[in-house]
């Protein structure tokens, strides 16, 4: 064992705590019981199979108000994998449930036995037909299917709010929808043919033309199953018209029946049936999908009503106006959303019925969406509109900001409205259909069943297409509240069905919670046929037993996840899973939801639990050492919380009071510190990598390897011992090489001048020269120590930087221009917090610049470009996300080079100043679909802002980063066409 290890029970929750009923049992504490862990590895390979009980944990939570712990994780990374877990269940007798995203509203995604993660290698988009059609694996999101299709101005039809995690899989699996899809655009509509695994482990391609000929010869009786359903659907018209009329308003409660009606053959009807099946009927491994126009021209209104009855009135003008959208929010929604970055502060106040209706108009060119707005403003000509709060205006928007702002508000209801629920309380997120014409009704009559069962509950939808969501918030722990929301269940209803015809799951699937209510909306021989069809499909009930159908008129009950207490920054959380693209981790070990979740189970669990013990045994590694600490998590969390700030916060607590000492010693001491550390880089470039990476191994196994970086031969060279001369006298700004500038020169075999020098070259080239103090060796943006944790260090770098920037800026009457992404946010914003009252006030007079930004407001307009490179790619930093530079990192860009592309995988690398030497695996995985870009095709400048991440993605794509600034100079350089680089 290392020598520095710390202790695992340093991270055990603080305070007394009391088992919860629903605690992961001790049983399973040594995590997969045998043989089923041993024959799942000799049948995949043991890394392929998660088995420990951190494992089981992680996986146990997802977007939805259950929490079924499975016995075994399988990672899949192929067809094979699929058909032969598929083959184990069928002959061991097990089950198996798929899990993509895990943003599944209804517990679809959880499973009690086998649960296969099918998001990790199943990622990748192939664009069709210009665009016209996309080939897309499950494991994709639609955001980044879209971003694919935007190059084309195309687009895929279903758009749910959860797009930025949702998978295309689940999309498809559960006819997700969204805001605009309606009947019309989702995926049963949009889908031109899928290839999916049956439970026997037959491969369905639906586009081959042979597929119905192979599928006869295969699986005979499945065909003839099918087709017997058929007939006997078709002979009966009562019930024809029914499944009809069904799907006339928006339903995704139980299996598409009309798949029997619009299919002619074994396999166009499976086809139809996988849609909205949610993992029940076979594996979706692959999706062609038509897509649809992206039209960029649109106008949007924000409109607030002083009742939910009065905006659902107002909502068939604005589908008669053509209206692409019209969405819902409900007062609770509104005022809940400030919590929102960008939301007006004055919602907070609008009064409790105000609600709001947000409508979008989109169009192909300018007069269509003249004539869109012409239709807008005379349905608006007679609406009782209110503007209770200054920021209300009612009005028409072109303006792209504020239209983004509008429908961030809107897409983040689930999580604002659940981030802002009472502690410890559990979220239901219930979404229901009515026809449009009864919408008005159907909000009256819901309002007033809440109030009846004690519910304040926040309601939004997509009112264009009668589709209301809304939420309750119950503490799952006590069984009268339990009860509480079962009466008002059944009351909800048959409220739906039996007053409005509604359909109980108008896009989020029947799931566990509404499959004990699918007879009350189907009726009894619907229902009926949907149990034969699943049985003519998965006759040994292998996948996902008791999702869709249950007969147990309590399921909706039994699984109910408590929320115990966990620490403050983290207890809004409701497991929604909207962090999990961005983190750099996902791949390797864990999320930020799975962070969050673990801990909730260490709260669960009592004192001396073996389950606790094999927890934090993980929790070390999985949860702190491999976070990137780039708190992007916050900025993709609708309510903001920083997983990255509390994992920094466990670091502080893993620390010796020796530790803390040494590293507050180090900066008090910073500028010996540095002097040594660049000697030290000096050094090893004649020491050689081989050597230093056979010490540096050495010394992390001896000591601990969150302590010691590894040497790695992507590391450059010192930088020069001086830094350029400048004068303050004429100064525009005041220049402050980061640490990491002085420390390290360029990547290896550049050729020309150090970063710094570039910087002072350019800025006196455009006319606003740049002074570096005499003094700032020693200083430091305080990263270092924020991001180990180490409070006392950091408290100390933090005010000595602001008291001497303060008195090199002369008061703030010049800019601070810092030339890393990373330490320009550590100044700007992360030191805050540390410093003293009288420093927070000198901070708060400074005016902090990243280059970037400095290049492209200050400079390009001023300077001449003589040379471009040819292509570049760009790596926008998550420091640059933090502080919303990416625009002026590309507008530098695109003045140097004739084409700029930026990754559609484009991440935080996971370098995260020297965490990617502490653990490089977490560089690799954070890189490895964005260097896969990279090397696809060959460009001429690889760019970026950081001069670490610049050498981790170095490391993760072999292809030579640098500084955009770099770039700058380069181009503008005075002198011949022979400066292109070597």
């Amino acid at each position: 064992m290392p020598l520095l290890e710390p202790d695992p029970r340093s991270l055990r929750p603080r305070g007394r705590r009391e088992p919860s009923p629903d605690r992961v049992p001790d049983r399973l504490a040594g995590g997969t019981p045998e043989p089923l862990r041993s024959e799942l590895i000799a049948l995949l390979g043991a890394e392929k199979v998660c088995w420990k009980v951190s494992d089981l944990v992680r996986y146990a939570s997802d977007a939805s108000p259950y929490r079924f712990v499975p016995q075994a994780v399988v990672v899949a990374e192929d067809i094979d994998d699929v058909s032969a877990v598929l083959s184990y269940a069928h002959g061991r007798g097990r089950e198996v449930v798929f899990r993509a995203a895990g943003t599944s509203l209804n517990g679809q995604a959880q499973g009690e036995d086998i649960l296969v993660d099918v998001r990790r290698h199943w990622v990748g988009i192939e664009v069709l037909d210009d665009g016209r059609r996309a080939r897309i694996l499950p494991g994709t999101t639609v955001v980044r299917a879209n971003a694919a299709l935007a190059r084309h101005g195309r687009m895929l039809g279903p758009d749910p709010a959860s797009a930025i995690a949702c998978t295309v899989g689940g999309v498809v699996a559960n006819n997700a929808s969204g805001m605009t899809a309606g009947t019309t655009r989702n995926s049963y509509r949009t889908v031109s043919s899928l290839t999916f695994v049956l439970p026997s482990g037959t491969v369905v391609d639906t586009g081959d033309p042979a597929a119905d000929e192979d599928l006869a010869h295969a699986e005979p009786r499945l065909c003839e199953g099918l087709l017997a359903l058929k007939r006997e659907i078709e002979a009966d018209p009562e019930l024809t018209a029914r499944i009809r009329a069904k799907y006339e308003i928006k339903n995704t409660n139980g299996y598409r029946l009309d798949a029997f009606l619009d299919g002619s053959t074994p396999v166009e009807i499976l086809r139809g049936l996988m849609v909205g099946s949610e993992g029940t009927f076979g594996f979706i491994s692959e999706v062609v999908f038509d897509t649809l126009p992206l039209d960029r021209l649109v106008s949007t209104a924000l409109l607030f009503f002083p009742s939910l009855p009065a905006a659902a009135a107002a909502v068939p003008l604005f589908n008669e106006a053509g209206a692409v959208a019209v969405e819902l929010m409900d007062g609770n929604t509104l005022r809940a959303s400030v919590s929102v970055k960008g939301v007006p502060a004055d919602w907070a106040g609008l009064p409790k019925d105000t609600t709001a209706l947000l409508v979008e108009f989109r169009a192909p060119h300018e007069a269509a969406q003249e004539a869109y707005e012409r239709a807008a403003t005379e349905a608006m000509a007679g609406l009782e509109l209110v503007a209770p709060v200054a920021s209300v205006t009612n009005e028409l928007t072109r303006d792209a900001r504020t239209i983004a702002g509008y429908w961030k508000a809107r897409k983040a209801f689930v999580t604002a409205v659940g981030g802002s629920r009472p502690s410890g309380t559990t979220l239901i997120t219930e979404d229901f259909a009515v026809p449009p014409s009864s919408l008005s009704g159907a909000c009256a009559a819901l309002l007033e069943l809440q109030a009846r069962h004690g519910f304040d509950a926040a309601v939004a939808g997509h009112a264009a297409h009668g589709n209301l969501h809304f939420l309750l918030a119950f503490d799952a722990s006590k069984p009268s509240d339990v009860e509480r929301y079962a009466a008002f269940m059944d009351e909800f209803c048959r409220l739906t069905v039996e007053r409005f015809d509604g359909s109980l799951k108008a896009e989020h699937a029947t799931g566990r919670n509404i499959a004990p209510f699918l007879e009350l909306e189907w009726g009894p021989k619907a229902t009926e046929l949907m149990w034969r069809t699943k049985q003519v499909i998965d006759p040994d009930g292998v996948l996902a037993p008791r999702i869709v159908l249950d007969r147990d008129p309590q399921a909706h009950l039994r699984g109910l996840k408590t929320i115990p207490k966990v620490e403050l920054i983290a207890d809004p959380c409701i497991e929604c899973g909207f962090c999990e693209p961005t983190c750099p981790s996902r791949d390797l070990t864990t999320t930020p939801r799975q962070r969050i979740v673990l801990r909730r189970e260490l709260t669960r669990q009592p004192d001396g639990s073996p389950v606790a013990a094999g927890l934090l045994d993980s929790y070390g590694y999985d949860a702190v050492d491999t976070c990137a600490g780039d708190s992007t998590c916050a900025l993709d969390c609708p309510v903001g919380i920083d997983t990255g700030a509390l994992m920094k916060e466990f670091r502080h607590r893993r620390h010796s009071p020796r530790e803390e000492r040494v590293a507050a010693f180090a900066a008090r001491h910073f500028k010996v510190v540095e002097a040594s550390a660049r000697l030290g880089v000096a050094a090893a470039d004649k020491v050689g990598d081989r050597l230093l990476e056979r010490a540096t191994g050495l010394a992390r196994r001896a000591v601990r390897p969150d302590l010691v970086p590894k040497w790695l031969p992507q590391i450059p060279g010192a930088a020069p011992a001086s830094l350029p001369r400048t004068e303050r006298v004429g100064a525009s700004a005041v220049y402050y090489p980061a640490c990491v500038n002085r420390l390290f020169g360029e990547p290896e075999g550049f050729r020309g001048p150090s970063l710094p020098q570039a910087l002072v070259a350019v800025s006196e080239r455009a006319g606003r020269p740049v002074w570096i103090p005499d003094d700032i060796a020693g200083t430091c943006c305080a990263t270092i120590w924020h991001s180990k944790g180490y409070v006392e260090g950091n408290a100390v770098m933090a005010n000595r930087i602001v008291e001497a920037a303060w008195g090199w800026t002369a008061g703030g009457r010049l800019p601070l221009v810092v030339d890393a992404s990373s330490c320009t946010l550590g100044i700007a914003h992360e030191v805050v917090p540390y410093l003293t009252d009288d420093n927070r006030e000198l901070h708060g007079e400074l005016k902090v610049v990243d280059s970037v930004v400095w290049a492209a407001e200050e400079l390009l307009p001023r300077l001449t470009i003589l040379r471009t490179a040819r292509s570049a790619v760009l790596h926008p930093t998550c420091s640059m996300r933090h502080l919303g530079d990416e625009a002026s990192l590309r507008a530098v860009a695109s003045a140097c080079a004739e084409e700029v592309v930026v990754p559609d995988d484009a991440g935080c690398c996971g370098f995260a100043g020297d965490r990617g030497m502490l653990h490089p695996e977490l560089t690799a995985s954070a890189t490895a679909r964005e260097a896969a870009e990279v090397r696809s095709r060959p460009y001429e400048a690889h760019l970026s802002a950081n001069r670490m991440c610049e050498v981790g993605l170095e490391r993760g794509t072999g292809r030579r980063y640098y500084s955009v600034i770099l770039e700058l100079e380069r181009a503008t350089r005075p002198g011949p066409e022979c400066l292109r680089r070597r």
